[in-house]
């Protein structure tokens, strides 16, 4: 069975280090361990590294095919770039892991979850959209809410101050971690591991 994990986020040098491309982050982790590059397949709205992964570990033969995805859209149409890659390559939506930043979370937190609804997160209300179901599995990685009346959208796509981002490294760790934990041990024994 394959396996699609998506880090959400916008595309382009604008949005690097923003809170809401913190998906994208954890999507060049699992790149990095897997020792793969993104190329962009052609007629798909995303980026794609392919892997496999197992007991033994990511990126090591044996085990699942692993789709690692960055859609190539922004954050708002992220469904047009996992529908049809999870159509095209068989993928059911219990094998599908999105990854993304929670206003509703402090940062540093994880919280991994199966199904549920967009929470106001336009990224999975389109990403259940082209899906048909909202029965796909998350990965929500704090960021927190913004200080006083600072609007919501200022916030998730505002940069993390540098002195935060060896923070942030840290967070984006224990999520890839949490990921490959969902596929290699099951959801059930992830989330009693990085839920906090």
């Amino acid at each position: 069975m394959t396996w699609l994990v998506a880090g959400l986020g916008n595309p382009g040098p604008r949005y690097v280090w923003t809170r809401h491309n913190v998906g994208f982050m954890v999507a060049d982790e699992l790149a990095r361990r897997a020792g793969e590059r993104f190329t962009a397949p052609r007629g798909m709205h995303a980026e794609v590294a392919t892997t496999r992964i197992g007991a033994a570990g990511i990126g090591v033969p044996g085990g699942e095919a692993l789709l690692i995805v960055k859609p190539r859209t922004f954050m708002n149409d992220s469904g047009r770039a996992v529908g049809p890659l999870a159509e095209y390559h068989r993928v059911a939506p219990d094998h599908v892991i999105v990854v993304h930043d929670e206003l509703d979370l402090d940062p540093g937190r994880i919280r991994l979850k199966a199904g549920g609804g967009g929470n106001g997160h336009n990224g999975l209300r389109s990403v259940r959209a082209h899906l048909g179901t909202g029965g796909f599995l998350r990965v929500r990685l704090g960021i927190g809410r913004p200080p006083g009346h600072r609007a919501g959208a200022d916030h998730v796509l505002g940069r993390v101050p540098r002195g935060e981002r060896e923070d942030l490294a840290v967070t984006v760790g224990r999520a890839a971690d949490a990921v490959e934990a969902i596929i290699t041990a099951g959801l059930g024994a992830a989330q009693n591991r990085y839920n906090d």
